[in-house]
């Protein structure tokens, strides 16, 4: 099989939840941020619920993102209409508006610490199929975590995350290390899901996991059992089980006592067809109270993750040059190429849906 650097003119699926934003965002103003290739306004509105809607007055055209929130009612900066949660206009001083057609609100939820967005056709917006996240929810758990603007095509983030050989190279100074890509990865698909693991046995900690096992309380100068287990969901989610244990003790089975570990977080929400909002994190199950550790952890990641950036931007610009040439597939490419075919037949189970709709 191989990858070619053309695609369908909406290579995501929008009948699913995808992360927006995180309610820090929207706590003091309205946010405007592109997904799916839509400008899509976020608020809090009335009883302090989250709101979505076009980021577009029907007034003259203005960004409503530009305005304000009063008496949770979302008002324009530019002639002072008054937009309501479910895009009906509310009002405007010395005007009549409320016969104004109405601009589209999108289904919103917030859970788990994230605000999350059903692009696609409203009546089919479940909550329910917003994804458990267990660690987001438990005081036994500590996260933290941020968001890039990254100007790439989603797959190629999703690519990225369930190939991690590229650690080596792009990460060798913080969690990369040779016997990455000398560890054979093995790839199974569990319904929708995708799952890459890699395991490595008696091989030194890389500075990043020995700064975990320091942070544990752990010898960080001995042998190590090292795991990396990639987890794609459908649209976009890939999410990691990551940890070293002092060699000998079971690998990712150990007791926690002699060992490191931790969930990667990875949200990759497409903003256009080729720029993503991806939101990134790390939760873990030790020492969850301290706050200075999570935000030196938080801040170790944040710079892995940048080192991924310029790699995938340059990336997207050859294959947006050579859009002709065909990408090669090896065997390490296995999760990426298993996680594309899912989201393949997502697109055309959804392109089919909306055809029934259409003719029904």
């Amino acid at each position: 099989m191989t990858h070619q650097a053309s695609y369908p003119q909406a290579p995501y699926p929008k009948n699913t939840w995808y992360v927006a934003c995180t309610p820090d965002e929207i706590e003091d103003k309205p946010l405007g941020r592109t997904i799916c290739n839509e400008p899509i306004v976020f608020f809090r509105g009335d009883e302090g619920r989250v709101a979505a809607v076009e980021d577009f007055c029907p007034h003259r055209g203005a960004p409503l993102s530009l305005g304000f929130v009063r008496d949770g009612k979302l008002v324009c900066g530019y002639h002072g209409l008054e937009m309501g949660c479910n895009g009906k206009c509310a009002g405007m001083p010395g005007q009549r508006v409320r016969g104004f057609p109405s601009i589209r609100a999108y289904p919103v939820e917030e859970r788990h610490g994230f605000v999350w967005l059903w692009p696609g056709d409203p009546d089919k917006a479940d909550p329910s199929l917003i994804p458990e996240l267990h660690w987001a929810d438990s005081s036994d758990w500590a996260y933290g975590g941020g968001l890039y603007h990254v100007r790439c095509e989603y797959r190629l983030m999703i690519d990225n995350l369930m190939d991690l050989t590229h650690e080596t190279y792009v990460h060798a100074s913080s969690i990369g290390q040779p016997e990455i890509e000398e560890a054979a990865p093995e790839t199974r698909v569990d319904g929708d899901e995708v799952i890459t693991s890699r395991h490595m046995e008696n091989i030194p900690a890389p500075p990043f996991w020995q700064a975990a096992l320091r942070g544990c309380g752990l010898a960080d100068d001995v042998p190590v059992d090292r795991w990396q287990i990639c987890r794609f969901t459908p649209p976009s989610h890939v999410h990691i089980d990551v940890g070293v244990a002092h060699a000998g003790n079971g690998g990712y089975d150990a007791p926690a006592e002699v060992k490191a570990s931790s969930i990667v977080v990875d949200f990759i929400t497409p903003e256009t067809d080729t720029s993503i909002w991806y939101f990134w994190g790390m939760a873990r199950n030790f020492k969850p109270e301290d706050a200075e550790l999570t935000a030196k952890i938080r801040e170790g990641q944040g710079k892995i993750f940048s080192e991924d950036l310029e790699m995938l931007e340059a990336q997207q610009r050859n294959l947006l040059r050579y859009p002709e040439r065909q990408l090669l597939k090896l065997n390490i490419d296995g999760g990426g190429v298993q996680a594309r075919r899912i989201i393949d037949r997502l697109l055309v189970e959804e392109q089919e849906a909306d055809k029934e709709g259409a003719t029904a």
